[in-house]
């Protein structure tokens, strides 16, 4: 099947001191188009009708959909029917149909929208901010919020649903929220700004990336901290391996391997080179592959874990259309492992990444991307 793979790509902030205060460049596009330069559509060939993609059209992207201005994080439903993307930038959550790849609902949410996860029964996404917002999945309605006493970055829950962690970069904390009453039911110290976190599917412990340098790992039956973890500088991204035996972490160009039995480095996997950062990682369900999204070249790496190696490169924008970047940030792979999202934060898309043979909804198209 003969087709052209032409990224759809927006303009992007300069590089700034986080990945959530970072500039737009929406004058950079008109400029570019005024100048001649064109951007071409993705070709529908991507997918059959039925929804079927190829092998030949395996990590690429295959779709781009636009949602609100600046997305952030996201997270699917455990049905894989619908995914949630944050937009701090204005307060709301857009909510895509992963059938068709199209918004259906943009959510106001109070004081902020930056991290995302949903119940593991599905009913419910927690949405970061000044407070922590509730949305019931089924009518995607606000239900209530949350005081956590501190501004909040990323959440995660346990597998049985009935805590979630909360990291606080202000106050170098971890708040633990009883997902029954709504109520925080403790509060553990770390070390500095603490940014993402994680949690094994046993639920025994929590793994928590910080700017110095350490992965903290929390009980989370005793809820303390119990040891910490050399890795590199900016450690920012976590995800743990399906059989919990692994996390990794995305920091200083690499993505660091850590044995969750001894909570020690087993290896360092080189992701980039100078200036290309690294963000976010999340294993496939499968556990064979991790996704990394480089936030400072316009691109994603996909890892063989097998063998510990970088075996795909995908450019998810085109870097140099307008001075300045692009950001791909966050990510989430869907539950059958069909398909990756990529937020690109400073624009308001989201890519699609195929990740192999598979049948599933209609993918949609670009109409109306610019």
């Amino acid at each position: 099947m003969p087709h052209t793979i032409v990224d759809p790509s927006r303009p992007r902030g300069t590089l700034g001191s986080g990945p959530r205060t970072r500039g737009r460049y929406a004058a950079g596009l008109a400029a570019a188009l005024a100048a001649g330069l064109t951007v071409a559509a993705a070709p529908s060939a991507y997918a059959e009708h039925d929804g079927t993609v190829h092998a030949e059209y395996a990590r690429t992207v295959i779709d781009t959909i636009k949602v609100g201005d600046r997305p952030n994080e996201v997270a699917f439903t455990p049905d894989g029917t619908q995914a949630y993307i944050t937009h701090p930038s204005s307060d709301t959550v857009s909510v895509i149909d992963a059938t068709t790849n199209r918004v259906t609902t943009i959510i106001d949410v109070d004081q902020g929208g930056g991290g995302v996860a949903i119940t593991p029964d599905g009913t419910r996404a927690y949405i970061t901010g000044g407070t922590v917002s509730v949305i019931d999945t089924t009518t995607n309605a606000v239900t209530g919020t949350i005081d956590v006493g501190h501004g909040s970055s990323d959440v995660a829950f346990t597998p049985d649903g009935t805590r979630a962690y909360i990291t606080h970069p202000s106050n170098d904390a971890v708040s633990v929220i009883d997902t029954a009453t709504g109520a925080v039911a403790g509060t553990i110290d770390v070390g500095d700004e603490p940014r993402f976190l994680a949690i094994t599917p046993d639920g025994t412990r929590a793994y928590v990336t910080h700017g110095d340098h350490k992965v903290w790992v929390i009980d989370t039956t005793t809820n303390s901290v119990t040891g910490t973890i050399d890795t590199g500088p900016g450690a920012w991204g976590v995800d743990i391996s399906p059989d919990g035996t692994r996390a990794y972490v995305a920091a200083d160009l690499k993505v660091w391997e850590i044995d969750t039995t001894t909570n020690t480095v087993v290896d360092t996997i080189a992701v980039g080179v100078v200036l290309d950062g690294v963000a976010e990682v999340a294993i496939t369900p499968d556990g064979t592959h991790a996704y990394v999204t480089h936030s400072a070249n316009s691109r994603v790496s996909v890892i063989d874990l097998a063998i510990n190696t970088v075996v795909e490169t995908i450019t998810v924008s085109q870097r140099w259309l307008v001075p300045g970047q692009y950001w791909p940030l966050g990510l989430a792979i869907t539950p059958d492992g069909t398909r990756v999202y990529v937020t690109q934060e400073n624009s308001d898309l989201v890519s699609v990444i195929g990740n192999g043979q598979s049948s599933f909804g209609s993918l949609g198209s670009l109409t109306g991307l610019f």
